[in-house]
């Protein structure tokens, strides 16, 4: 049994994909539905999970979100695996996560079957790719809810068509500290795709880490929102590119300042709350890619923005946390994590 718990980054987190200078990884996330059924948003079944479960292979493992403590489906969000409306509001949800840990099915979110396929870098048609395979295969022992005229049916009318739902999560500290962003994200806006914070809608900004995503699901084929999302993100890529250099060749010295005084409070706070580590994670990540932190990997950078997160620092600590201790705790790991990459 695959342990999807420990404090270990999933295959899609190393950071070893095509321009992972700026992209973290690619997602592709599709919405379907059981025919004949009434969707879960109105009525949840136990037994659409026996059903969904069955039409995969044996590579999947099957969790329920009534099995688990509110600690483990906690780190199955901050490990991108399920959404917090699963999380929290689904009455007989559950999920199906792949060994590989980069796909995985949830079951009664608003959809009765939401496939998520992840990859490291800027690679959405390979994540597609993944995703279509498994609900090919799904479709044609399940079949889904489907219509001529809209597609595929699903709870939300801003899914049906495809139900696709592709993103991209970026890192772009150089048009933060610009103040490029803004003009950025209404450009995107207006091109009619969104962007938002790490965990998707509802989630903010942390350590400078967006995730820009389509908005338009019924009227274009999966691939044709694949190539013009991975357009927008390439132009993105290019334009945050351009900002860290402005910022390496103008202001070298405050930039580099900047950049070993986060690594400094990183290396040695015995307490940190997660707006100020978020912000030094966020200057130590540019550090690396800019060459001034050139003992300290990527991959490296991801685990400290995982594992800072409060659910890693509770299962860390092995109890819950008050403000106080989740300070202390989250210093530790950070010094712990960066000690590891020292030795």
């Amino acid at each position: 049994m695959t342990n999807f718990f420990e404090p270990r980054l999933n295959t899609w987190l190393e950071a070893r994909g095509e321009e992972s200078d700026v992209v973290l990884s690619s997602r592709v996330r599709i919405a379907r539905n059981l025919p004949n059924k009434v969707f879960p948003v109105y009525l949840q079944k136990e037994q659409t999970i026996d059903s969904v479960f069955g039409s995969l292979d044996e590579s999947f493992q099957l969790l329920k979100m009534n099995d688990m403590q509110m600690l483990e489906k906690a780190l199955l969000v901050e490990k991108h695996f399920i959404s917090p409306y699963l999380m929290s509001k689904s009455e007989h949800g559950a999920v199906a996560i792949n060994e590989k840990q980069n796909l995985s099915i949830m079951i009664n979110e608003e959809d009765h079957i939401r496939i998520q396929s992840m990859v490291s870098g800027l690679n959405l048609e390979e994540a597609l790719e993944k995703a279509l395979q498994i609900e090919n295969e799904m479709e044609a022992k399940l079949g889904f809810a489907y219509d001529e005229q809209f597609g595929y049916l699903t709870s939300c009318v801003t899914n049906v068509g495809t139900g696709l739902r592709a993103s991209a999560m970026v890192h772009l500290p150089g048009l933060v500290t610009t103040k490029q962003i803004k003009k950025m994200i209404e450009a995107i806006r207006h091109l009619g795709f969104v962007v938002r914070g790490m965990y998707g809608e509802g989630s903010l900004p942390s350590s400078n880490i967006f995730q820009i995503s389509n908005q338009v699901t019924l009227g274009k084929t999966e691939l044709e929102i694949i190539e013009d999302l991975t357009e927008i993100v390439m132009q993105v890529i290019m334009q945050e590119r351009v900002a860290r250099t402005m910022l390496k060749q103008k202001y070298h010295i405050a930039l580099e300042d900047r950049i070993f005084r986060a690594y400094g409070l990183l290396e040695n706070c015995r307490m940190i709350t997660e707006a100020e580590s978020s912000d030094a994670i966020s200057d130590l990540r540019l550090g690396v890619e800019l060459g001034y932190l050139e003992h300290i990997t990527r991959e490296k950078v991801n685990e400290l923005v995982i594992f800072s997160q409060p659910a890693f620092l509770r299962q860390a600590a092995g109890h819950d946390l008050n403000d106080f201790e989740e300070k202390v705790i989250r210093a530790r790991v950070i010094r712990d994590l960066l000690e590891k990459n020292e030795s």
